[in-house]
């Protein structure tokens, strides 16, 4: 199935608790906060069933259509589709939305290439991910991921001396039908605007801390949970004209807050086992795949930046200086370097023992390496240019 933008929009309104300062949003879909992010996030619904889109952005399977980022690879063609519908959806937002639809999906994605891995922790878990892995694809879910414990949480030894519960996100209880979670849990980019939130831990967990070890589903107006977003830019933008970017594509930032959220055992998908929590993202195709999406991203605000940059030498009267010539070449160069990375993780795959392909490790930590390197450094260059006079 692919949604239309109307369907998404209508889907905002299930009732979730957003809170926003002292503020309890009623509806994210018109307040000033968020009503234009999520009108942007419902553009790219509704472009890639657009017609000069749709065969790049979907593929058929049993008669229906699924967004692309679900393939599962077997061939070099279909990462290169899956790489060509990151490459649009950030072309859409200008790579400013990092956490679009399609990155969470890409992860989940991941998983599901080995799902004999979830099977290690408890039997039934790896059916679990390849059911959710289905249910994401055949209702084009927006889901974002909370893999972080909050800081001040993250030492056991300080609760232990105080003898109070740590305020992380973990299991309190089960029954019969399910899990209780109660805590808090970050960062979730993109949460308002999400259906659903993917909870996990992508960072170490001591073995003793295996109640917070719990990865699973939860759907965003869950009962007893609440999404506390960061100041919006949204909000204070003065205008789309005065703040152009700011006021259309803030995902915001949230912490998950809940209080005996009960969560059913076919959304729980690793439990009691804090090793393999952080070990499904990084011994199954997720990690890389998912980043590869980021990086896809990352070249095309490269773009962005890079034309800024040469307009404001045109429109300065500065572009024949040899030193700005020289600062525009950097830039173009290291455009083209990041584009030459990205194309090596797709044309030297990597195969799982399953049979899928996957994006080439070497060439994904390559261009994270250089995109973590070089960031500064291009927003300087980029600042002495708009700064620069004849």
């Amino acid at each position: 199935m692919l949604r239309t933008g109307a369907d998404y929009l209508e889907s905002l309104k299930d009732g979730r608790q957003v809170i926003l300062g002292k503020e309890r949003v009623r509806d994210v879909t018109t307040h000033p906060a968020f009503r234009n992010t999520a009108r942007s996030f419902a553009r790219i619904y509704d472009m890639k069933r657009a017609p000069e889109h749709i065969e790049a952005m979907s593929y058929e399977d049993n008669g229906e259509r699924h967004s692309a980022w679900y393939i599962l690879p077997k061939t070099k063609d279909d990462l290169r589709k899956r790489s060509e519908a990151h490459r649009r959806v950030a072309e859409w937002s200008y790579g400013l939305l990092g956490r679009s639809q399609d990155h969470v999906a890409t992860f989940v994605s991941g998983m599901r290439m080995m799902p004999e891995m979830f099977e290690e922790g408890r039997k039934g878990f790896g059916d679990n991910l390849v059911r959710y892995y289905e249910h994401m694809r055949n209702n084009d879910i927006f889901a974002c991921y909370l893999v972080i414990t909050a800081q001040g949480a993250r030492d056991p030894e300080i609760y232990k001396r105080q003898a109070t519960r740590n305020a992380a996100l973990q299991v309190v209880d089960e029954d019969d039908n399910g899990v209780f979670l109660s805590g808090i849990k970050m960062l979730g980019t993109a949460a308002v605007f999400s259906d659903e939130a993917w909870i996990g831990n992508i960072l170490p967990l001591a073995p003793e801390q295996k109640a917070l070890s719990i990865t699973c589903a939860v759907k965003m107006n869950a009962p007893g949970m609440q999404t506390w977003v960061r100041k919006s830019y949204e909000q204070a933008a003065v205008s789309r004209a005065d703040n152009y970017f700011s006021s259309q594509f803030d995902e915001t930032d949230a912490v998950l807050v809940m209080e005996r959220v009960h969560v059913p055992w076919e959304r729980v998908f690793v439990m009691d086992n804090a090793q393999l929590s952080r070990d499904i993202y990084f011994k199954t195709p997720a990690h890389i795949m998912g980043n590869h999406q980021s990086m896809m991203r990352f070249a095309e605000k490269l773009k962005l930046v890079n034309g800024i940059a040469h307009k404001a030498a045109e429109l300065s009267g500065v572009g024949h200086l040899p030193a700005v010539q020289q600062t525009l070449g950097r830039l173009m160069a290291g455009e083209a370097g990041l584009l030459g990375m990205n194309a090596g993780q797709i044309e030297s795959p990597e195969t799982t023992p399953s049979g899928h392909l996957h994006v080439n490790r070497r060439f994904l930590y390559a261009a994270l390496h250089w995109t973590s390197n070089n960031y500064c450094e291009i927003a300087e260059k980029v600042r002495e240019l708009l700064s620069a006079g004849p």
